[in-house]
């Protein structure tokens, strides 16, 4: 009887797919190598690259300076993550070295007090303007590490359960805006307030619509009118619900029957 030939043995494929693994996972190794001292120039560069390539920080804007720093909105907090950053992993020596404590803490601190150095200075200007337009005492101004704040009273600007501006409040909110106009590519929040006295109106049936569209009434005044850029601000109504006065008595209502202009610093834009 003939006998049948032994079948080839099935060539070892496998060490093909084995040996490119071990490739990609050397390469991989010693990338980690090479950024565990990344100094902090290269990751500032890096940062700005990764910044234009996905519009990570507002509209897109970045650029390096002669000395490769990063320029424009959010420059502060990447300066401070690069500081982060290059104390974590080797030392210069080739050793490990541990993160300061609390290093990131320190980070979001130093930026919390620019933040409001700047909108202290940002409110200056604008109580000097307002004064000059003699209307200072028709606006209350208050600075935060955020934003600066302008508070409107709403008996100055609408009439009782009413969202249209009034007659004089055009004026003022014009002159309010030409004191704030050169933080036009800032993010501005306009917020409307009520007192806690209920409204139930074919067009209002509760107070967060009327300071929804009381917000908006100035909103739409600053966009169509003073030529405010409406893709860096936006409206909204908080109702009865953010109160900075007791609505026991009339003065204490009058004052959280309100609009507030937030204009925030470029550190939080």
């Amino acid at each position: 009887m003939k006998r049948k030939a032994a079948p080839e043995k099935p060539a070892q494929l496998w060490l093909n797919t084995f040996a490119d693994l071990m490739n990609l996972l050397l390469c991989f190794f010693v990338l980690l190598f090479a950024m565990s001292n990344m100094d902090q120039q290269k990751f500032q560069e890096l940062s700005a690259s990764l910044s234009a390539a996905f519009s990570v920080l507002p509209s897109g804007g970045s650029a390096l300076s002669d000395e490769g720093i990063l320029v424009g909105s959010g420059a502060s907090q990447l300066s401070a993550i690069g500081d982060y950053y290059n104390s974590v992993g080797l030392s210069a020596d080739g050793s490990f070295s541990q993160p300061e404590e609390q290093t990131g803490q320190d980070a979001f601190e130093e930026v919390e007090r620019e933040g409001l150095a700047e909108s202290e200075q940002m409110a200056e200007a604008i109580e000097n303007a307002l004064e000059e337009a003699n209307v200072s005492d028709q606006v209350e101004i208050t600075a935060t590490s955020k934003y600066v704040e302008l508070n409107l009273g709403s008996g100055i600007l609408f009439d009782s359960g009413r969202a249209e501006l009034k007659a004089e409040a055009v004026e003022l909110i014009d002159k309010v805006a030409d004191a704030i106009y050169e933080y036009n590519d800032n993010l501005i929040i306009i917020e409307g307030h009520t007192d806690n006295v209920p409204i139930n109106t074919s067009e209002f049936p509760d107070n967060m619509m009327l300071s929804q569209k009381r917000a908006y009434s100035v909103f739409k005044h600053l966009v169509d009118n003073k030529g405010f850029d409406a893709t860096t601000m936006m409206s909204s109504g908080r109702g009865e619900y953010v109160p900075i006065a007791s609505n026991s008595t009339a003065e204490g209502r009058a004052q959280n029957r309100r609009v507030e202009i937030k204009i925030y610093n470029t550190f939080n834009s």
